[in-house]
C-alpha cells in the first residue's frame, strides 16, 4: 500500500500498488474537519504526514491545522482507514504537528511541531493505538530570537538518538533518547552547511545523516557518532536543485 496525504483538501487516502508498480484507484478516502487556535494558519485542517505503526494495524496522521495526531485503524487487505477509539492525540494549542516517527522498540512515538518548534514524545499502546504524552521539548536554543519552523523528525536505528530540523535557525537538533522512558535530552545543534533543512534521512546502518537543504540547493552528509549522537560534516556536499525530501532505497539485486 502507498500512503499519501492530500494537503490542500486536508484529507488522507489509500492507493493500491499494482503488480506492475502502477497506482490503482484509491481504496479509501477520509476527510478531516475542524480548526485550532491560530486563525492565520489553523483555520482549517492541514494533514501533513501519515505513518503506520510497526504492526501495520494503525495509521497516524499529523494534522497541523487541528493540533492533533489523528488515529485510524488500518486494514491492509482491504486498504481502508476506519475511525479508532481513541480518535486522536492532542498537542498544545498552536503547536502545528508536522511529521511523526516511531521508536524502533515500538513503545514510543514522536511528533515534531512546526509552529512552536518543539518535539512531543508519546508512549504507545499497540493494542488500542493510543498515544499518551510523556513530554514536550524545544528544538531551538534558548538564545535564539528569530523566526523558525521545524520540519522533519527521525529516530536513529539504534533508538538512542532523535533528530529534528529547524528552518530559520538552520540547524539539526539532536537529542538522546531514554530507552526505558522515551524521554528526550537535548544534545545540541549542528548548523554547518545547513540552510532551510526541509528534510533529512539516516542510512539503514545508522552511520550517516543526509540533510536536504532547500534554499542552498544541496544535500549535506554528516557522520553520526554512535556513542554520543553528535553530527560531524564529512565534507561531502551534493548539489541538488531545491531538495525537499531524501529517502533511502534498497540496493537493486
Amino acid at each position: 500500500m502507498l500512503w499519501w496525504p492530500t494537503i490542500p483538501t486536508a484529507s488522507a487516502c489509500v492507493l493500491p500498488i499494482d503488480d506492475d508498480g502502477k497506482l490503482g484507484t484509491f481504496s479509501c478516502f477520509v476527510q478531516h474537519t475542524g480548526s485550532s487556535k491560530d486563525k492565520k494558519r489553523q483555520e482549517a485542517p492541514h494533514a501533513h504526514s501519515i505513518n503506520l505503526d510497526p504492526a501495520n494495524r494503525f495509521a497516524f496522521v499529523a494534522d497541523l491545522g487541528l493540533d492533533k495526531v489523528v488515529i485510524y485503524r488500518f486494514d491492509s487487505d482491504k486498504g481502508t482507514l476506519e475511525k479508532n477509539e481513541p480518535r486522536f492525540a492532542e498537542v498544545a494549542p498552536t503547536s502545528g504537528p508536522r511529521h511523526f516517527a516511531f521508536h524502533p522498540n515500538g513503545k514510543f512515538a514522536y511528533v515534531i511541531n512546526e509552529m512552536k518548534n518543539t518535539v512531543t514524545a508519546f508512549s504507545y499502546n499497540p493494542e488500542t493505538g493510543a498515544l499518551t504524552t510523556i513530554q514536550t521539548v524545544p528544538t531551538l536554543p534558548k538564545s535564539f530570537k528569530g523566526q523558525s519552523w521545524t520540519a522533519e523528525v527521525v529516530v536513529h536505528p539504534s533508538g538512542k538518538f532523535l533528530y529534528g530540523s529547524n528552518r530559520g535557525h538552520n540547524s539539526l537538533a539532536a537529542f538522546a533518547v531514554d530507552s526505558e522512558t522515551g524521554k528526550l535530552t537535548p544534545r545540541g545543534h549542528q548548523a554547518k552547511n545547513i540552510k532551510t533543512p526541509r528534510n533529512f534521512a539516516i542510512d539503514p546502518t545508522g552511520t550517516y545523516l543526509l540533510a536536504a537543504n532547500q534554499d542552498s540547493g544541496n544535500v549535506t552528509i554528516f557522520r553520526i557518532n554512535q556513542a554520543t549522537g553528535d553530527l560531524t560534516p564529512t565534507g561531502t556536499v551534493v548539489d541538488v536543485p531545491f531538495p525537499v525530501c531524501v529517502r533511502m532505497m534498497p540496493k537493486p539485486r
